[in-house]
């Protein structure tokens, strides 16, 4: 599209439309819908466009037509396409945000804020980043050179939890590096994908990005196509097993962001009072649902018993409510699965009668899928609280004596996606960092991101990296080029 046609008023969209596929640039029905609901109340938020087989086959085949010439484009051309993008999503930005509260229910003045304009962020950087030619060898006789060369269409596979920012992580490095996408998101919260689905027919040539939601089957269908070169699915570690083993019949390419039970390590003779904030935050943010929450803090027995009645009385002045009331500090768990959930392992709590400083009840006749801040002091390391993932509001603090003994439960278990140490000295801080076995490890700070730093998971939390150098290579094929003259 010329840039000339490329101004706001252009690309804006009209978000009282129905929702729409985005398949070959056209804006398609599904043959069917089903409800999204607010989970703010559980009222029925749209009705979205059920895909069918036949419509994925349709959004894959364009994605496969439209490679060769995508492919073709340069560097510079292909970026001057995605910061249009970025531009067109900036013009949707207030609607969007609205959108993701009501179908995800973070809050809007906070984290639905953020998640959108980190995303648009993220977009327009990665137009600028490039993997250049590596010459391994250059001589009066012979040239090597290593390039890295697109794959062909990949198929994303998004989460319910940050539907906006992990799907844009996904669009913005796979178009850069010379692919074509088809995009499935969550039916949990397909909204914004739709809408930014809608938002890319308006700048990119058909076919580049296609958006196609739907049920379970789709993505298998996704997983198991041999004309899809790479899966890039953020999602649980059971069903990222699932799609590797699908996609094992043609040995394609994935790239598997899964869960964690992150631990934060919180040493003897740390100043904590003015940690307290940025640990709330670190394992309750989003209502506790994301990957790289702090699951277990674990705190030095000498300051275990006042950390937690500092933290208790921080966590006491967050209100959890709808998103969109401008006073909620912590919105409502997005779907009735993982409230259900959340029900059954509060239970586990009351019935092995841990103590619980704060929450610990959940309204289960309430409209919405609301989940009170909850804290449980000191439970059994073998306690499900402890070597479960919960992914809501709930967070074990665990008093610890031997730095060896807490490094060793940290390690415990298979997951390995973050972990963070916090204490006076930086250097003992350091040595327990690089005793543990997670992709990413922070030190006396937490949630960390950067388009240039390379973010993946150890043991059974993932597999490849998204983001960075590493990130972008992961879109590409390893082609050596050796060159007599």
């Amino acid at each position: 599209m010329p840039a000339s046609q490329n101004t706001a008023e252009s690309v804006k969209l009209d978000f009282t439309k129905p929702y729409v596929l985005s398949i070959n640039g056209d804006l398609v029905s599904g043959k069917g819908t089903f409800d999204v609901f607010n989970p703010a109340d559980n009222t029925v938020l749209a009705k979205a466009p059920e895909g069918t087989e036949e419509q994925m086959e349709a959004a894959i085949q364009a994605a496969k037509k439209a490679f060769p010439k995508w492919s073709a484009l340069s560097w510079d051309e292909r970026s001057t396409y995605i910061t249009r993008y970025a531009d067109a999503l900036e013009a949707n930005k207030e609607d969007l945000i609205t959108l993701l509260t009501l179908e995800q229910g973070k809050p809007r003045h906070s984290m639905a804020t953020s998640e959108v304009d980190a995303a648009i962020y993220w977009v327009r950087e990665v137009a600028k980043r490039r993997v250049p030619v590596e010459v391994l060898e250059e001589t009066d006789q012979h040239t090597v050179e290593v390039h890295h060369t697109p794959l062909g269409v990949v198929g994303a596979i998004t989460p319910w939890n940050f539907p906006v920012l992990l799907g844009l992580w996904k669009v913005a490095p796979c178009l850069i590096t010379g692919n074509t996408m088809v995009l499935k998101p969550s039916p949990y919260t397909p909204l914004t994908s739709l809408r930014f689905g809608e938002i890319a027919q308006k700048v990119f040539p058909a076919g580049v990005l296609n958006v196609v939601s739907g049920g379970n089957e789709l993505g298998q269908k996704m997983t198991e196509h041999p004309a899809i070169a790479k899966i890039s699915f953020t999602g649980s570690t059971a069903t990222g097993k699932k799609v590797m083993a699908s996609g094992s019949s043609n040995l394609k390419r994935v790239t598997l962001e899964l869960g964690g039970n992150d631990a934060a390590i919180v040493l003897e003779g740390t100043e904590y009072k003015d940690l307290i904030p940025t640990l709330f935050w670190a394992a309750y943010g989003n209502s506790g649902q994301w990957c790289i929450a702090v699951k277990r803090l674990y705190v030095h027995s000498s300051i275990h018993e006042d950390f937690v009645k500092e933290f208790v009385a921080y966590a006491q002045s967050k209100k959890v409510g709808d998103g969109m009331n401008p006073s909620t500090d912590l919105g409502p768990i997005q779907n009735r699965m993982q409230f259900n959930k959340l029900v059954d392992l509060f239970d586990d709590v009351k019935t092995k009668g841990y103590k619980v400083p704060l929450g610990g009840s959940i309204d289960r006749n309430q409209a919405g899928n609301f989940v009170p801040v909850t804290v449980v002091d000191n439970p059994p390391e073998n306690s499900r609280i402890v070597q479960e993932e919960p992914f809501g509001p709930i967070l074990p603090i665990i008093a610890f004596d031997d730095v060896d003994d807490v490094v060793e439960r940290a390690n415990a278990g298979n997951f390995g996606l973050a972990g963070s140490v916090w204490g006076k000295d930086r250097d003992a801080a350091i040595a327990v960092a690089n005793r543990l076995e997670t992709g990413t490890v922070w030190v006396n700070e937490i949630h960390i991101h950067g388009i240039d730093i390379p973010f993946g998971g150890h043991k059974q939390s993932g597999m490849g990296v998204e983001n960075g150098h590493e990130g972008l290579c992961e879109f590409t094929n390893t082609k050596t080029m050796m060159l007599k003259k």
